[in-house]
């Protein structure tokens, strides 16, 4: 059964804080957002699938820090979402919103509201990029907001960003071992995209920050990435959707790509590749034979065969020979040498 987000745009409704990097009505396109917006979601995607019973639906409350919204709106919305859940037409609700905005009182309304899944904008776990990002929460926040989710049985999903103000790789890496520590099911990762109209804009106009290329985030990420895979921890999403805020002069810098996720995969396997070869000691004209799962296949390969062709560089007197293998699941990858 396939999983389908409807998506419900809440931008900067709850946000106690306007984080440096901050500009959600560019990125969402919207300011403000109703309960007929609920209906009008929901109508329209059920109206889109031949067979909604072979899905399962989930509504999805994205953008600001939903249990922060003025307590009032957030009920009306909930039991707006939870009637389709009643009727039966989705399964589920999830949101996403700050660490700083749980507590027992918030989570017992959001199981009696039919949440099954929280999205937790934890970004970094540094004090030094947190306090310089103007999140206006610690990494103990963090860590207590995740364990009191988990301890209530919903899905976790962290959230992290990657080159925040003063953030480094190592810094990165720790967030995703402390999201990993505090329990979380998925995570999202989102290198930063510099917006207009934002304190992070204002400082790379001075020279204050200095956004990431493409390629350098690709490498980070592909590094964060591999430590979640390493967890068997899913990573759900990896950069920020593509809109017209990404596309148009609202962007001022950063790292955005529309396939960036795709070319983080394809970073792993190509490290993971490389990294397992090394120690075989290929002898020369012999044939280097990489099996995946066949799912797994193309990302391995690479977008436009670049795997390849930096494995055929790297090893220029073997042949490299990719091969779908149904023995294997998952990011599971074989390699051994064929002697021609």
């Amino acid at each position: 059964m396939s999983h389908i987000n409807i998506p419900i745009f809440v931008p900067h409704l709850g946000c106690p804080h306007t984080c440096v990097f901050c500009n959600q009505h560019t990125i969402t396109g919207q300011s403000e957002t109703t309960e007929d917006e609920i209906d009008t979601a929901v109508l329209q995607t059920l109206s889109l699938l031949k067979n909604p019973s072979a899905h399962e639906l989930q509504i999805a409350f994205f953008g600001g820090s939903f249990t922060a919204i003025e307590r009032e709106k957030m009920l009306a919305l909930l039991e707006k979402a939870n009637n389709y859940v009643q009727k039966g037409s989705v399964q589920s609700i999830r949101l996403s919103t700050r660490p700083d905005a749980i507590d027992d009182e918030i989570l017992m309304i959001l199981a009696k509201h039919s949440v099954q899944s929280i999205e937790l904008g934890i970004q970094s776990t540094n004090a030094r990029v947190l306090e310089a990002s103007e999140r206006g929460h610690t990494a103990k926040d963090s860590e207590a907001a995740c364990r009191k989710i988990k301890e209530y049985g919903f899905e976790l999903v962290g959230q992290m960003m990657l080159a925040l103000p003063e953030s480094t790789l190592e810094s990165e890496l720790q967030t995703a071992r402390d999201m990993i520590g505090w329990g979380i099911d998925k995570a999202r990762i989102y290198p930063t995209v510099v917006f207009a109209d934002t304190a992070l804009a204002a400082r790379t106009e001075k020279n204050l920050y200095h956004p990431l290329s493409v390629e350098e985030a690709i490498e980070r990420a592909s590094a964060v990435y591999s430590l979640f895979a390493a967890h068997n921890i899913e990573v759900i999403r990896i950069g920020l959707c593509e809109n017209e805020g990404l596309r148009s002069d609202k962007t001022v810098g950063g790292a955005y790509h529309p396939a960036l996720g795709e070319l983080v995969l394809n970073r792993y396997y190509l490290t993971r590749i490389l990294n397992e070869i090394k120690p075989i000691h290929p002898t020369p004209n012999s044939t280097i034979v990489i099996e995946t799962a066949p799912n797994a296949l193309s990302q391995a390969i690479g977008q436009k065969k670049c795997n390849l062709y930096t494995l055929e560089k790297a090893y220029p007197q073997n042949r490299i020979l990719f091969s779908p293998s149904h023995s294997l699941c998952g990011k599971e990858v074989k390699i051994f040498v064929k002697e021609n």
